[in-house]
């Protein structure tokens, strides 16, 4: 814990890395053989962050439906949620692998494959850059290069900017670093047309501003984990009252640029129906948080997971009338 929370800010973490490195390599070598294979299987898949995939996926065969206008080829859509699968996951694994000494100090990572050892770095390393390579000429084989270069692009956004620039450096982390998250829209609207339109822009612009305030409530409930590792997520640099206030900011204007797809004649009132109702009851949780957080409350009075849960179900209804849409039109 020491060598963590000396590193200068911002920096690098290298004498924890290499005390958990060696911790790993004597884990590994007294016990390779008693890591059952069902367990490193499922290792393996825990390093792909599924659960965080599937909400990826909810984002990017509705936008297939939009721009094919209806149904669109099911060989299409079974490739490209193969390939962003494996693209999604290849990020993932990278993302454990670089964090892996701060994942071993926070409650909520600390029984993660590399951190427990039944993955080892190396093969966690490998197996990371093996799914980035896969998944890229997965794309460009069975559905298009643009698709290909853009799920490429979003992978090392993710790794690069976002877990080795951004996170450990600035409290905006989650704010540039979520672009990452935003590709699948694009990646939907390409694998289609092989192009880009406003509509796809539009999409990939409410996932950047829904991206915050989504995940600054969890990160308010678990704001010691990351205070203890030094990670300046907002919640940790600033009170509640100022994180409710940026939520409720990003949160207006997620609501008005998802109801920009009507008036340019993307979608009809069907969409325009449900984005009015979700983003309304959105607007009246972030609202209701900001004054408890006024208020003073802390702890379970907060409910900061309250917005936190509604998030996911908002942005599973939303994109679900993108693909009902067309056909009530």
């Amino acid at each position: 814990m020491t060598a963590v929370e000396s590193r200068p800010p911002g920096g690098g973490t290298a004498q924890a890395l290499e005390a958990l490195g060696e911790l790993g390599a004597s884990n590994t070598n007294s016990s390779r053989g008693q890591r059952p294979i069902g367990a490193r299987v499922k290792a393996f898949v825990a390093l792909t962050k599924p659960r965080i995939i599937e909400l990826l996926l909810i984002t990017t065969v509705p936008v297939m439906f939009l721009a094919e206008q209806g149904v669109p080829d099911l060989w299409l859509v079974l490739a490209t949620c193969v390939g962003g699968y494996l693209s999604a996951g290849g990020a993932n694994a990278l993302n454990m692998y670089i964090d892996r000494d701060i994942d071993a100090l926070m409650e909520r990572t600390s029984q993660r494959p590399l951190v427990t050892g039944m993955v080892t770095p190396r093969e966690g390393l490998v197996f990371g850059i093996t799914l980035a390579v896969v998944s890229t000429l997965w794309f460009g084989a069975l559905v298009n290069w643009l698709s290909a270069w853009l799920s490429l692009g979003a992978l090392l956004f993710y790794v690069v900017v976002y877990t080795m620039i951004l996170k450990r450096r600035t409290s905006q982390n989650i704010v540039w670093g979520g672009i990452a998250g935003c590709m699948p829209v694009l990646i939907g609207w390409s694998a289609v047309t092989n192009s880009m339109s406003w509509a796809a822009v539009i999409l990939f612009l409410v996932i950047f501003f829904w991206t915050p305030p989504h995940y600054w409530p969890l990160s308010m409930k678990v704001k010691d984990d990351y205070a203890r590792v030094g990670v300046p997520m907002l919640p940790v640099v600033a009170s509640n009252q100022v994180v409710a206030r940026q939520i409720v900011f990003y949160s207006w204007v997620m609501v008005a640029v998802s109801l920009l797809l009507t008036p340019l004649g993307y979608t009809g009132w069907f969409y325009t129906s449900v984005a009015l109702v979700t983003g309304g009851w959105w607007l009246w949780e972030a609202h209701a948080l900001q004054n408890r957080a006024k208020s003073g409350a802390t702890g379970g009075k907060l409910k900061e997971m309250r917005l936190f849960h509604w998030s996911i179900t908002y942005v599973s209804l939303l994109f679900v009338a993108v693909a009902v849409d067309p056909f009530l039109r």
